[in-house]
């Protein structure tokens, strides 16, 4: 079945990429191990933390934590790694123009707009192309969602975040965003499979440089297609791995106003009980992530 992605656009802010890049000039800093700081921003060579989260959680339990830190000065962000150990399921990030004080919290699942980064289990440090950069606006507040999932028979507990590598804003020639999404009318029989597809119409010219899949335990492969003008080209047609959910890079392409990308995961559910869209690990889930630039500013049609 196709159907329209349920989709949400990164605002091009620090964080918000999908992945590591080496963009513009290396800037080294020495002694004190503080970056320059100037009107352009911070650049920074080395990895530093942007934001992070303390949690545990109890045995056979999953759940959400989130942290607010608010952004004191524009931040170019070239690259992208994330902390996850044991027990970080996926980990969003998203940017705002305000909200609650900063600080951490329990929560729920997040997905909406202004979503710069995303990682699963396995999704390795992405780095974007020379030159490409995601802004994150002074006053702007980062907002972290971590989806914890403890299969052990013990408590667990961990620091999971972002690191990030920045960039002057003279050294930013393009601004990046993500968009990310994908169908939810997920539906997979006991003991059967099921094929689910949805689409992406959008709505300006952009290049996408990078794909990143993400399904649950039931996923076992993700194509991905862009319908242009001068036909059909696969961008991506691999299986899936829950434990290795990593950044496919590939060659830039453009794709114009009103083209098409479409999306199609394939599930097989070896259960008793029908797997149905959802949040949880034991649910199931179709989307993918792309980094593009210009920014757009939105989404799809």
């Amino acid at each position: 079945m196709k159907q329209s992605f349920h989709s949400h656009t990164g605002t091009a802010l620090i964080i918000g990429l999908l992945g590591l890049c080496s963009c513009g000039s290396e800037v080294t800093f020495g002694g004190s191990g503080t970056p320059p700081t100037t009107s352009g921003g911070t650049a920074s060579n080395e990895w530093t933390k942007l934001v992070d989260g303390t949690w545990t959680m109890t045995a056979g339990k999953e759940g959400y934590w989130c942290t607010r830190k608010t952004i004191t000065e524009d931040t170019y962000v070239k690259a992208f790694r994330a902390d996850a150990p044991l027990g970080t399921h996926h980990t969003l990030l998203l940017v705002t123009e305000g909200g609650p004080a900063d600080g951490e919290e329990s929560c729920g699942p997040l997905l909406g707009a202004n979503m710069i980064f995303a990682s699963g289990v396995g999704t390795e440090d992405f780095i974007f192309p020379e030159g490409v950069a995601v802004k994150i606006p002074a006053g702007s507040q980062l907002l972290l969602n971590l989806h914890l999932f403890n299969a052990s028979a013990a408590t667990i507990g961990g620091i999971s975040g972002i690191e990030v590598k920045t960039v002057t804003a003279a050294e930013m020639k393009d601004e990046a965003e993500m968009i990310f999404g994908g169908p939810t009318d997920i539906q997979v029989p006991p003991n059967g499979s099921q094929v689910v597809e949805g689409s992406c119409v959008f709505p300006g010219t952009t290049n996408i440089w990078s794909v990143w899949a993400h399904m649950h335990q039931y996923g076992t492969n993700m194509k991905i297609t862009h319908d242009g003008a001068s036909g059909s080209t696969v961008l991506h047609d691999g299986p899936y791995s829950f434990d290795e959910q990593i950044n496919y890079l590939i060659e830039p392409v453009k794709v114009n106003a009103g083209e098409e990308v479409r999306i199609e995961c394939t599930y097989k559910n070896p259960t008793s009980q029908t797997i149905y869209w959802g949040d949880s690990s034991n649910a199931e889930m179709c989307f993918a992530g792309f980094y593009r630039y210009p920014k757009l500013g939105k989404g799809c049609f």
